[in-house]
């Protein structure tokens, strides 16, 4: 596998931004003259990371680059601050996070790298902060995802209570949108979006996972009793003895790979 990093002035983030690439090199089953002129396509993890991080945070922390190597699968890895996977109109200039990865990120890898602009082959998922963005991506846009993996977060039924019962980070995110009904009304109220497309099948696939250890535990079975009522289909599994952490990542970012339909390719360079 190659490991890039790229720096690249975004136009819709209005600064310098950094992704970290995870890109096949040499498939077992081919010959490096029959690898350089396929013109192969490789299907594409947009593999997002949690609040405090960036777009080292997966490779650092887990073995994702060995378990892309194994199913011969580009990584894409970019940095959101913490914004939430979301434009922030009212609090910075023009920092776009939302847009950026549909608009300009994913065209751009397209265009530079191997990778497949198939539906069919493009997943997301992410972690905490990054699951709250695999949701927002994932549901407003599933034409360009066949599946989504939301690992240690959920949709959260937020602005059903007096507004000032919401925590800090919430309040911010309302407000950002300019009030909790354009809040409820837009791409962020993942638990409304869930309500009004549950059975949907141009929906992507989900799976969820958490520890049961977790401090948002009792917010996931909450939506996951919810999901059931609504017909919202999706795959949950809870894991003993795993908090928020970095363990319980690199297991279950295998168990989304699987999930995916990934578990069978296995061609790729085991170096």
């Amino acid at each position: 596998m190659a490991l890039l990093h790229l720096n690249f002035e975004s136009q819709y983030l209005n600064n310098n931004h950094e992704v970290s690439v995870i890109l096949p090199d040499k498939p077992r089953t081919m010959t490096p003259s029959e690898f350089y002129g396929s013109g192969r396509k490789y299907k594409v993890l947009w593999l997002l990371h949690g609040t405090f991080g960036d777009h080292t945070d997966w490779v650092r922390k887990s073995n994702i680059e060995l378990y892309a190597c194994e199913k011969d699968l580009i990584v894409v890895m970019p940095s959101g601050l913490n914004a939430n996977y979301a434009n922030w109109e009212q609090f910075s200039i023009g920092y776009n996070m939302y847009d950026y990865l549909t608009k300009e990120l994913m065209p751009l890898i397209y265009n530079w790298l191997p990778a497949s602009d198939k539906r069919e082959d493009n997943f997301i998922a992410g972690l905490s902060m990054g699951g709250t963005g695999t949701l927002v991506y994932a549901l407003n846009h599933p034409e360009l995802f066949a599946a989504a993996a939301v690992l240690s977060c959920c949709p959260f039924k937020a602005g059903y209570s007096n507004g000032d019962e919401l925590d800090e980070r919430t309040r911010g995110m309302v407000e950002n949108r300019g009030g909790m009904e354009a809040y409820l009304q837009s791409y962020e109220n993942t638990w409304g979006i869930v309500d009004q497309k549950a059975g949907d099948p141009s929906l992507p696939r989900f799976y969820f996972a958490i520890g049961k250890k977790d401090f948002l535990y009792e917010s996931y079975l909450a939506f996951k009793a919810h999901a059931a009522e609504i017909g919202f289909d999706a795959k949950f599994e809870e894991f003993e003895g795993y908090q928020h952490e970095w363990r319980f990542w690199d297991l279950t970012i295998q168990r989304a790979l699987t999930f995916f339909g990934l578990d069978e390719e296995g061609a790729g360079n085991p170096f």
